[in-house]
């Protein structure tokens, strides 16, 4: 797949997250922010005043399908005219993973808080950060499959996301590959595993990344259905 193609397919992928938002203005300013882009060099790009960007994200005024096209074209342009600084770090999300098991981009922010609710899950540490997705993967399988380039896979259109791991033993695995991969989640969710349970090197990665560490024991269906409901 050329590369054109590929940033073709993400930003039918980015549309589909504006449209579908619960208030697609919010959707249109966490796009901006993740590819680093002000309000005044989109509008220059798009052919509006910053005011109209404005208004869009502040929800002031409703974007219809043509104005969300010309905005993520407009972001993706940006991208392409710096060297793609953000799109290139997701040039693999498009081929399939039998070790994803659900990959979503949220409709709005999610807090911590928030997130720990919905997957019946308990925070061992204290740290917050903001979450704009989630990806579930079958630890198993990816540390059967996975080569060097692949973990990049489960950050999908942002690394603002709970990457939940399924099939944990103890946590040190998956916790060592957060580790040693430049892209960081904004969490890290351990499935079907006790707190008390959690290695230790596991819970000191996560102190050093400062990523928020989560344990849960709700069932993965349950909690994908779940997450997908409040947030997508």
């Amino acid at each position: 797949m050329d590369i054109e193609k590929e940033y073709s397919n993400v930003a039918e992928r980015i549309c589909g997250n504006i449209v579908l938002a619960e208030s697609s203005g919010e959707a249109m300013r966490k796009w901006r922010g993740i590819f680093s882009i002000t309000q005044s060099d989109l509008a220059k790009k798009i052919g509006v005043r910053a005011s109209v960007i404005s208004d869009y994200e502040s929800g002031r005024r409703s974007p219809g399908i043509n104005f969300v096209r010309k905005f993520v074209l407009a972001l993706i342009d940006l991208d392409r005219e710096r060297g793609y600084p953000t799109l290139s770090k997701y040039r693999y999300i498009i081929e399939d993973s039998k070790a994803i098991l659900d990959m979503v981009e949220y409709s709005r922010t999610v807090g911590i808080g928030e997130f720990c609710d919905a997957v019946e899950g308990v925070l061992l540490n204290d740290f917050e950060k903001l979450i704009h997705g989630h990806t579930f993967v079958d630890s198993i399988v990816a540390i059967m499959t996975f080569n060097a380039f692949d973990f990049y896979k489960l950050y999908g259109l942002t690394s603002e996301r709970a990457i939940v791991f399924t099939q944990v033993s103890s946590g040190r695995s998956p916790m060592v590959a957060v580790r040693v991969s430049n892209l960081k989640p904004s969490a890290v969710v351990l499935h079907g595993i006790e707190a008390d349970s959690v290695d230790r090197i596991a819970m000191k990665i996560a102190e050093v990344e400062r990523i928020p560490l989560i344990v849960s024991d709700m069932g993965v269906g349950e909690m994908i259905d779940e997450l997908r409901r409040r947030f997508a």
